[in-house]
């Protein structure tokens, strides 16, 4: 259908408008197929909004088509998007890419254990303190299985590649691993030929080949401490005195009341730069992105980010440190409310990568698994202890890291610039209330809230201080509060500020067999 008719400016005298707006309505209510609303393409309700066709005819001469509605995709046209090279490259599964290049994944890796030391003003740590790597040994089955075709004439899968592939979409699927036995003994007794492993821990074995583990580190029931470092070999916790194991009827064998899963987070650092392809996507934020305008495409382009690098000039000048993002929160694994269970993930996100990377799930990087039953709340920081740890020897010390991109080795340092939170979960990590009479963090002390009698709740009102000193709204009374509000708005804290505030707070117990003192104004003050 010819469209100029939408760029017509005198719409209510035009007779040629009139004839194209009845053809478009006749169009729509052909594909609407009996239905006496359609979508309005309006100016206004661009496409937003049911209307009948009168209402729609109307709006058409009233407010006029919308201009960038060219492609009537809700009205019988289809839709035609032109990608140009850059795009397609996108479109591109990049979980495809990266398990069928397993060959040269692993000849990266090689390498990265091979590597010599460059010599340089500041001496690197001896071979002995590089990262943990895959026993050489281990590489001959692993590159045999990288080259060997699944099956005789098969070019598309390995037999490394395949299992992998098998073993991805038993987590996405949530297979038992009952069916994923039965399904490697159908695939066998169809393609005889194939190269499979005979059972679900055959495949696992490649898991532990490839080197990724987690550390099993015991918790108080209570949330008061970890069974680690100091703590390590004893059988009840000092704070509340409860047992560290559960009872058990044979006595045999000892179980743990609560077991924490560490990721140590220094391997899968440096494991990113073992792939040539992701250690050169991991300077995309320097090297790759655009600064000369000022719209938000990346965290790079925040004034946070731009603020960090001005403090910390000695961390920005290598592009290939890490900045981190850390989101955790709870959810309930049985998908029962019935069964109340609450595990607390803490995933760490990399924001060197480009945008259409970094928020992929094969990037994110889990670190901890807190058990349940319950939610650790404010005891959060009992199990967060290993992670800071990492994080500190991270920024103050760094770690050796070979850049398969570049052939060399450097010191690879990483810092924790956010936290991804919902309300009450920014409250556990902070350690700041988010509710009460200073349920603000960014106004602290100075959160204006206000009682409800009847309501028995706490309620808000202070938010016209942040508004211009001329505006109307700070004289009306009724519609708010009963009062003017001239005030202007609370000063913002800085990171000394917050330190401050927490050192006043001396030794904290943690741990749900303690009643703890709640914190005055005065206090914080």
């Amino acid at each position: 259908m010819d469209k100029s008719w939408m760029t017509e400016p005198n719409r209510l005298r035009s007779p040629a408008y009139a004839a194209s707006v009845n053809n478009f309505l006749e169009m729509a209510q052909n594909h609407a197929r009996g239905s006496h609303r359609i979508r309005c393409p309006c100016r206004i309700c661009s496409n937003n909004l049911f209307l009948p066709l009168l209402t729609v005819e109307s709006h058409l001469f009233i407010n006029g088509i919308d201009l960038n509605y060219t492609e009537w995709i809700f009205y019988g046209e289809e839709e035609t998007r032109n990608f140009d090279v850059d795009d397609e490259e996108v479109a591109v599964s990049d979980e495809d890419e990266f398990i069928d290049d397993m060959d040269n994944m692993l000849d990266d890796i090689l390498a990265g254990t091979n590597v010599d030391v460059p010599q340089s003003s500041t001496p690197l740590p001896s071979r002995d303190s590089f990262p943990e790597a895959l026993p050489v040994s281990s590489f001959d089955w692993l590159l045999e299985d990288a080259r060997c075709p699944l099956f005789g004439g098969c070019t598309k899968f390995s037999k490394l590649s395949f299992i992998v592939k098998l073993l991805h979409i038993k987590i996405l699927g949530g297979w038992s691993i009952k069916s994923f036995d039965m399904l490697l003994n159908l695939l066998k007794s169809a393609f005889p030929d194939a190269e499979l492993p005979l059972s679900y821990e055959d495949a696992r074995s490649l898991e532990r080949g490839l080197g990724f583990k987690y550390n099993k580190i015991h918790a108080c029931p209570n949330d008061c401490i970890l069974y680690w470092k100091e703590y390590s070999e004893l059988n009840s916790c000092p704070i509340c005195k409860a047992s560290r194991w559960m009872s058990t009827t044979n006595g045999t064998q000892v179980i743990p009341h609560k077991v924490l899963r560490h990721f140590p987070l220094k391997p899968r650092l440096q494991r990113l730069f073992l792939s040539t392809k992701i250690a050169a996507e991991m300077r995309w934020h320097k090297e790759k992105q655009v600064t000369d305008d000022n719209f938000l495409r990346h965290p790079a382009d925040s004034k946070s980010w731009k603020a960090f690098d001005e403090a910390h000039s000695w961390f920005a000048n290598d592009p290939r440190n890490v900045r981190l993002g850390l989101a955790s929160d709870g959810f309930n694994p049985f998908n029962n409310m019935v069964k109340p269970y609450s595990i607390w993930p803490v995933i760490l996100v990399p924001y060197n990568l480009p945008p259409w990377l970094c928020m992929k799930d094969q990037f994110f990087m889990t670190s901890l698994i807190i058990p349940g039953p319950k939610s650790p709340g404010n005891d959060i920081d009992v199990y967060l202890q290993p992670l800071l740890d990492e994080l500190l020897e991270l920024w103050e010390h760094g770690v050796p890291t070979y850049d398969s991109s570049t052939k060399e080795t450097f010191m690879l340092h990483a810092t924790l610039l956010w936290t991804i939170n919902d309300f009450p979960a920014y409250g556990n990590l902070s350690g700041w209330s988010t509710k009460g009479k200073f349920a603000c963090p960014c106004c602290n002390v100075n959160t204006d809230s206000h009682w409800l009698k009847y309501g028995r709740k706490h309620c808000y009102m202070g938010h016209r201080r942040f508004l211009p000193q001329n505006h109307i709204w700070r004289k009306k009374k009724l519609l708010f509060n009963g009062n003017e509000d001239h005030r202007i708005p609370p000063r913002l804290l800085g990171g000394a500020n917050i330190l401050s505030q927490l050192q006043m707070l001396g030794d904290v117990p943690f741990g749900k067999s303690i009643r703890k003192r709640k914190r005055t104004a005065v206090e914080l003050n």
